[in-house]
């Protein structure tokens, strides 16, 4: 179980308009520190009762450590690094789901996070109903998804499995529905997580179409992905992160084939 520290609520800014400056996502010195029980805890009821008779030892540990970021408007930013680089942790922080333990966050604009598959979705209702449920999280109206109703299911290719259970979904039509909600109206800054990873190729070919038209209206994209393909075909500029530090940042070709040649090495 893993527990944030105290967190200041002056820590994340949404803006919706900052004039002239082209930044849209700003971290200004940020650290998220967390604290881990060293004994393994099973149950939440079982912390707490530990936790009240003191029988509780914890070691800290910085997933982001004094992180310095700007992503412009327009552009397509990659993150890239190994497994507990801290990704997952900045994707959240700009999503405005965690707060940073120092530092600063300033985003503008509205946010669409797609940054798991099925989040937002409740396995026992039909995909229709959680067309609706999801995109009233993203912070669509109803007139808004109502209206985009029919792209939606056209785009996740759905129309045969739209009115069953979301349980006897794969992970790959999970995929395909949350992409296509998020993405129905265009956001200020799109998060995106490994999605483009799921499903088939026809599919993944299409996201990254859906991308690109967000591209070229001036949304931001912030991508997360494994494939560094994938990251040098789309990202203008990205950033490798390594042991909650930015070890590197600038064009993408040269950041990832800087991250390529260090795995390489670490592997001989």
């Amino acid at each position: 179980m893993n527990l944030p520290t105290a967190l200041n609520s002056n820590n994340i800014i949404a803006l919706a308009n900052i004039g002239d400056n082209d930044s849209v996502v700003i971290l200004e010195n940020v650290t998220v520190r967390y604290r881990v029980p060293k004994e393994q805890v099973r149950t939440f009821k079982e912390y707490a009762i530990r936790r009240i008779k003191g029988e509780i030892n914890h070691v800290e540990f910085l997933a982001l450590n004094d992180v310095s970021l700007n992503i412009m408007r327009g552009e397509v930013f990659g993150l890239i690094g190994p497994n507990g680089a801290g990704k997952t942790t900045l994707l959240r922080l700009v999503a405005q789901v965690m707060r940073p333990t120092q530092g600063r966050v300033i985003v503008v604009g509205r946010v669409a996070p797609l940054l798991a598959m099925g989040a937002g979705f409740h396995p026992e209702l039909t995909g229709r109903e959680n067309v609706f449920l999801n995109g009233a999280l993203l912070g669509y109206t109803r007139r808004q998804i109502e209206e985009r109703f029919e792209w939606i299911v056209d785009f996740a290719e759905m129309w045969d499995f739209i009115d069953t259970p979301l349980r006897t979904y794969s992970s790959g039509m999970m995929a395909r529905l949350g992409f296509a909600v998020a993405t129905a109206v265009m956001p200020d800054v799109l998060i995106v997580d490994e999605v483009l990873s799921v499903g088939d190729i026809a599919f993944q070919e299409k996201s990254a179409a859906r991308i690109h038209e967000f591209r070229e209206a001036g949304a931001t994209i912030l991508l997360v992905s494994h494939s560094m393909d994938a990251v040098k075909k789309m990202c203008n500029r990205a950033a490798w992160l390594d042991h909650g530090k930015i070890r590197a940042l600038g064009p993408a070709d040269e950041v990832v084939e800087g991250f390529e040649e260090y795995m390489i090495i670490q592997t001989i």
